[in-house]
């Protein structure tokens, strides 16, 4: 069984906007604003359609028989294209089970537009059934499905009124959560410079994504407490392992 968590971060996507909105000529950091402003008088809220978005990083932890690892996809160089075909060529090569925090209602609908825009095709992805039978009961695409499990919606029992932040799940649970970064600072930060903090955050974002996931296996009864602490020691190790700061800093505040 191959297992991933994922979690992307995203910025606006202003060659949009500047096409979108005529804006040539404006720096990208004025043309968000332009892009948010628009947004904000016709929803009342600033947070961008998802087809405006452009991902920047994506994450994923990967637990697969005795093994488990955390990285970002790609380098601090790589395009948008390259990092959303490593995802989906993931998804080609293991079919894995995937687990999210809310990604269902944004990482893959994000990707789905990133991957149209880029003509990635990923078919093992988008499998109903019409190949392999094994996906017309169970595939990444239908909510109720197990193939893609998104934590937040099944723990709200897929009701909105329901739903909870990552962060607060995570120290609910004894869990470090954010570490001093979170969403709305990823734009300032890359407009700075800063990919590799933004990728430093995205891969702390997705270990609290699958420590919340092993706890709520457990719940399920598919660990015991042996499978438990075995599966929190793995991770520990592979992080002390590691050894580099933004992990360490996790495993900091993460108690034993």
């Amino acid at each position: 069984m191959h297992c991933f968590s994922f979690d992307i971060e995203t910025v606006p996507d202003v060659d949009f906007g500047r096409e979108a909105m005529g804006l040539d000529g404006l720096s990208d950091e004025d043309v968000a604003k332009a892009m948010t402003f628009k947004r904000l008088q016709s929803a009342g809220h600033d947070f961008l359609p998802l087809h405006q978005h452009r991902v920047v990083a994506i994450s994923v932890t990967f637990r697969t028989r005795d093994t488990f690892r955390v990285w970002t996809l790609g380098d601090e160089q790589s395009g948008e294209a390259e990092l959303v075909q490593r995802f989906f060529d993931g998804v080609e090569k293991y079919t894995p089970d995937l687990v999210s925090w809310n990604g269902g209602g944004f990482d893959l609908p994000v990707l789905h537009y990133r991957a149209l825009k880029h003509g990635i095709q990923a078919p093992r992805y988008w499998e109903h059934g019409d190949s392999d039978r094994d996906f017309k009961w169970n595939n990444y695409l239908s909510r109720y499905h197990w193939r893609h499990v998104d934590l937040m919606d099944v723990l709200a029992n897929f009701n909105n009124r329901a739903f909870a932040k990552l962060d607060e799940i995570a120290v609910m649970l004894g869990f470090p959560g954010k570490l001093g970064m979170d969403g709305s600072k990823v734009w300032d930060t890359f407009l700075a410079g800063g990919i590799k903090e933004i990728r430093d955050y995205c891969e702390t974002d997705v270990l609290n994504t699958w420590l919340v996931y092993l706890r709520f296996e457990y719940m399920r009864g598919n660990l015991d407490d042996k499978d438990l602490g075995r599966e929190y020691a793995l991770v520990r190790s592979t992080l002390e392992g590691m050894d580099v700061p933004h992990l360490n800093e996790f495993l900091a505040a993460w108690p034993e």
